[in-house]
């Protein structure tokens, strides 16, 4: 009871923040950006494989919240929408850039990047593994599994049909596992 009564005090403040930055309030604005950074950049990082090019598409990505605030549509999550804004902004410099060098192998510290694991493999396998996927696979895998999308969210997000998603995913699996050498009952 106490922490959906939490959750819909933390939303009503968003959404009041929201409302003020659509009346050109730059530090309601300010504060969006400081609670939703920390994610998006982690979506962009795992999206594009490439830091630098992260933390551009997590500037353009709000400088396109910013303009398009307006139209946001309170009906779904800041943050959702956010990472809808990521997703395209990552995929069309992707394009762009071209093929890019894996992430080096210390830890970047990324913020929304936290792991809860319950077998003896290191975070960092696991996101050099991610990191190593085919780009539809690890696109699928980062918005399904580490961010919790739907299929049909996801799916929609890239611009694929949901069993696209759904195969992508699956081919996404299946090869961590191998890489990982992890046997499933």
């Amino acid at each position: 009871m106490a922490h959906a009564q939490a959750e819909e005090t933390r939303v009503e403040w968003e959404s009041a923040l929201v409302q003020r930055a659509r009346d050109g309030d730059r530090r309601a604005f300010e504060r969006l950006y400081r609670d939703h950074v920390g994610r998006v950049y982690g979506l962009c990082l795992r999206m594009t494989r490439d830091a630098q090019l992260a933390e551009d598409c997590t500037q353009d990505t709000f400088i396109n919240a910013w303009r398009a605030l307006g139209q946001f549509a309170t009906r779904s999550s800041l943050s959702t929408w956010l990472h809808r804004i990521a997703v395209n902004v990552s995929l069309a410099k992707r394009r762009k850039s071209g093929p890019v060098e894996p992430l080096p192998e210390e830890d970047d510290g990324v913020p929304g990047a936290e792991w809860t694991l319950e077998t003896p493999v290191e975070v960092q396998e696991i996101e050099d593994a991610i990191g190593a996927l085919p780009e539809g696979a690890r696109d699928a895998l980062v918005l399904h599994a580490l961010y919790g999308y739907s299929h049909p969210e996801a799916a929609h997000m890239l611009g694929i049909a949901e069993g696209t998603c759904k195969a992508q995913l699956h081919r996404a699996r299946r090869l961590l596992r191998e890489r990982l050498g992890v046997e499933v009952n």
